[in-house]
C-alpha cells in the first residue's frame, strides 16, 4: 500500500481515472465468476460513461463537480464488483446473482452520480453541485432513459430504484425493490458507494478543496433553524475535513445496520482482507489528529483532474 499512487485504487493496482483500465478490471472479475458471459453491455457502459463526464455524451455538458468526478465513479464501481465478487464466491444458503445481475449491479454503480451532470437545455444551474439534493431522483431518470440503449429495457425500473440505495438521508428499508436479491444488491452499492469514497488516497483534501464548495454551491453549509435564523454547518473547507470523524460514525451506523453489513463480502475477494476498511480507518485517524491539533495544512496531496469546467 505504502506506493499507492493518488489515481490508484486500495490495491494500488488499478487506476480508477482510467476507464478503459477499471473497465478491464471489472471484466476480468466478470468473467471469472461466468465464463463464456456476455460482455457488449459492460463494454458499453463504460464507455458511455467516460462520454458523459467528458462532454461528449448527447444532450449533456460534461461533469463539472470535482468531488462527485469520474474518478469517483469508476471507484465506486470497482468496489461494487469486488463485492458481488466476494458474495458470489461465499454464499452457500442463498441464491447466487448470476451473470445479468452483476451486469445490473456494475453498470448502476457506473451512472450512480449520473444525476450531478447538467442536461444542454439546462439554463437555470450554473454547476451540477446545484443538483445535490435532487441527483439520485435524477439519476434514476437518467438509468430509466439509458439502459433501454443498451438492450437492458428490462432491468431500467430496478435500476432507478437501486440508485437510491446511495442516498445517505434515506433510510434504505424504505427503498422499494421487487424481490430480496435486488435489496442485498442495493446494499452493495450503497455500501460501495461509501467505503470507495472513504477510502480515497485524497479523501480528505476532497472534502476539503472539492467537496466543501459543492456544499455551498448547493446551500448546504448553512440551515435555517426553527426561530429563523441561519446556522453555521460548515465554516470552511477545514471545518468539514476535521468533522469526517464524527461523519464516520453515521457512516459506520449505515454501513452494519442500514445496509446489513455487507461490505464484508469484499473480504472475500481479497483472500480475507478488507483493504477498504483499513484506508477508511486510516483517514479517520489522520483528521482526528488534525481535529486535534487545529490544523489540515499538512494535508497537501493533490488528487487528479478528472472534471471539466466550462468557461
Amino acid at each position: 500500500m505504502s506506493n499507492r499512487g493518488n489515481d490508484y485504487d486500495v490495491s494500488a493496482l488499478i487506476n480508477t481515472t482510467d476507464s478503459h483500465v477499471v473497465n478491464g478490471e471489472v471484466k476480468r472479475i466478470y468473467l471469472a465468476l461466468y465464463p463464456g458471459a456476455p460482455t457488449r453491455q459492460l463494454d458499453h457502459a463504460f464507455r458511455d460513461l467516460t462520454r458523459l463526464y467528458k462532454g461528449d455524451f448527447p444532450g449533456f455538458h460534461p461533469c463539472d463537480t470535482p468531488y462527485h468526478d469520474l474518478q469517483h465513479a469508476l471507484d465506486v464501481t470497482l468496489a461494487m464488483a469486488r463485492l458481488i465478487d466476494g458474495y458470489e464466491r461465499a454464499h452457500t444458503a442463498t441464491p447466487p446473482f448470476g451473470d445479468s445481475l452483476f451486469r445490473l449491479g456494475v453498470i448502476t454503480a457506473l451512472f450512480h452520480d449520473a444525476g450531478y451532470v447538467r442536461k444542454l437545455n439546462d439554463h437555470r444551474h450554473a454547476n451540477g453541485a446545484e443538483y445535490t439534493l435532487t441527483h439520485v431522483a435524477r439519476g434514476a431518470r437518467f438509468l430509466q432513459d439509458y439502459l433501454p440503449q443498451i438492450g437492458m429495457a428490462e432491468m431500467a425500473g430496478v435500476a432507478a430504484g437501486l440508485i437510491h440505495f446511495t442516498d445517505f438521508e434515506l433510510p434504505a428499508a424504505k427503498v422499494k425493490v421487487p424481490a430480496p436479491i435486488y435489496r442485498l444488491l442495493g446494499n452493495m452499492l450503497g455500501s460501495a458507494d461509501l467505503i470507495a469514497q472513504m477510502a480515497d488516497r485524497c479523501y480528505l483534501e476532497k472534502c476539503r478543496d472539492r467537496l466543501y464548495p459543492e456544499l455551498v454551491t448547493a446551500g448546504l453549509t448553512t440551515r435555517r433553524t426553527a426561530q429563523g435564523m441561519d446556522q453555521v454547518v460548515f465554516a470552511s473547507g477545514e471545518d468539514l475535513l476535521m468533522n469526517t470523524p464524527k461523519f464516520f460514525r453515521e457512516v459506520s451506523t449505515r454501513l452494519e445496520v442500514d445496509l446489513g453489513g455487507c461490505h464484508v463480502y469484499v473480504e472475500q475477494h481479497f483472500g480475507g482482507q478488507n483493504p477498504y476498511l483499513k484506508e477508511v480507518n486510516r483517514n479517520i485517524q489522520l483528521a482526528r489528529d488534525m481535529g486535534a491539533r487545529r490544523n489540515t495544512s499538512m494535508r497537501k496531496r493533490e488528487p487528479p483532474e478528472t472534471h471539466t469546467e466550462e468557461s
